[in-house]
C-alpha cells in the first residue's frame, strides 16, 4: 500500500496532523498513528488531554519568559537563587541544558529566538525589551549571553551587549569550550557547565576572535 492511499478518512488526517510536527515524515507520521490505535482508548485520550491541557493551561513566566504553571516560574520564584546574574538563552530547551549542568544557581531570560534576518527575524521579534527592562531596574549585576556560537547566535549577543553596555552590568559570554557554530542544546552537559564556570567579559570574546 502507498503511503498515500488511506483505507479511511480519520487515519489520513491524523498522519497530517503528526507529520507538520518537526522532524516527522508522512512514514513516520503513519507508524506513530497506527502505534497509537493499537493503544488502550483510555491511554490515547490520556496523551490527547495531555496535549491539549498544555497548550490551554501553560504559562510564560512573567519575569523571564520560560514556561510556568504559574505566572512567576519556579527558578525565579525560588528565593535561594542568585538574582543578581541571568543567563540569557535563545529557548526553553537551552534552560533545560544550562539546569541539567548544576553548574548555575543564578535566574534566566529566555529571547524565544535569535536575530535570523534569512527567517524574518529581527530584535523586536524577541524579548529584547524585557531584558532591558530588567536589567534597568538595578538589581541585576551580570548578564550571561549564553547563545549558540552561531553567527546568528553572534549577531544576537552583539547586538544586545550594544544595547546593554551603558548600564551598570558585567556583561559575559560563555568560554569556548562551546565549539564555534555548536546548537547549545547539543552540546554536552560537561562541556556546557565548565564553559559557564569559566565564562568572559564579553568584549574580551570579540577581540580574541
Amino acid at each position: 500500500m502507498y503511503i498515500d492511499q488511506f483505507p479511511s478518512k480519520l487515519l489520513e488526517k491524523a498522519v497530517d496532523e503528526f507529520a507538520k510536527l518537526p522532524g516527522i515524515g508522512r512514514k513516520t507520521a503513519l507508524r506513530l498513528v497506527l502505534y497509537l490505535l493499537k493503544q488502550r482508548k483510555d491511554e490515547v485520550n490520556q496523551f490527547g488531554n495531555a496535549v491539549i491541557t498544555l497548550r490551554n493551561e501553560v504559562k510564560y513566566c512573567k519575569v523571564c519568559r520560560n514556561v510556568s504553571d504559574h505566572d512567576v516560574c519556579s527558578i525565579c520564584s525560588n528565593p535561594s537563587r542568585e538574582k543578581s546574574v541571568v543567563c540569557v538563552v535563545e529557548n526553553i530547551r537551552d534552560v533545560m541544558s544550562v539546569e541539567n549542568t548544576q553548574q548555575f544557581n543564578g535566574l534566566y531570560h529566555v529571547l524565544g529566538g535569535i536575530i535570523s534576518p534569512m527567517d524574518g527575524v529581527g530584535p523586536s521579534d524577541l524579548e529584547v525589551a524585557s531584558l532591558i527592562e530588567r536589567v534597568a531596574g538595578g538589581e541585576i549585576k551580570e548578564i550571561i549571553l549564553a547563545l549558540s556560537t552561531t553567527m546568528e547566535g553572534d549577531t544576537t549577543n552583539y547586538y544586545i551587549y550594544k544595547k546593554l553596555k551603558d548600564y551598570n552590568v558585567r556583561i559575559t559570554t560563555l568560554a569556548r569550550g562551546v565549539s564555534i557554530g555548536d546548537e547549545l542544546e547539543y552540546t554536552d552537559e560537561v562541556t556546557l557547565g565548565r564553559s559557564i564556570v569559566n565564562r568572559m567579559n564579553f568584549e574580551d570574546s570579540v577581540l580574541h576572535r
